[in-house]
């Protein structure tokens, strides 16, 4: 039977997918995988369920699809002390911009509340833009 899960079960189900060893991914060998983590199988619908989980999910497949699986090894320790190193500045770099969008995002959040603007006004779709028509310069 499915259980909820909780933040740390969540988490961790994300650190399965993104560390997936294989070029196969499959909902079925995620909850497999999952069981011995969290303790008990998780259902795909309750994966699904959860949008961290379910991007995980989504964004592993697409990178398998066009990249395949990385499993290349470095040629040398040292080398991959190098691309480690790399690989967390650049992690750093993409938390703190994380950071600062969702700060922005708050600010406007606010300030579309403070003015009235209400959600569906904020997700309306952007104008089509028509190439192939010409306006007169009369």
């Amino acid at each position: 039977m499915a259980k909820h899960l909780k933040q740390t079960d969540i988490g961790a189900i994300v650190d399965i997918i993104r560390g997936w060893p294989t070029d196969k991914i499959s909902w079925e060998a995620i909850c497999e995988a999952s069981a011995k983590v969290i303790g008990n199988t998780p259902t795909r619908q309750t994966l699904n369920a959860h949008a961290a989980i379910k991007d995980a999910y989504t964004a592993k497949k697409t990178g398998l699809k066009v990249h395949g699986p990385r499993t290349a090894m470095p040629s040398s320790l040292v080398v991959a002390a190098q691309r480690i190193a790399r690989l967390q500045t650049e992690n750093d770099e993409l938390k703190m911009r994380n950071d600062k969008l969702l700060e922005q995002f708050v600010k406007w959040q606010y300030n579309a509340y403070k003015h009235g603007l209400k959600e569906h006004q904020l997700n309306a779709e952007l104008p089509r833009i028509d190439r192939e028509r010409t306006e007169d310069a009369n």
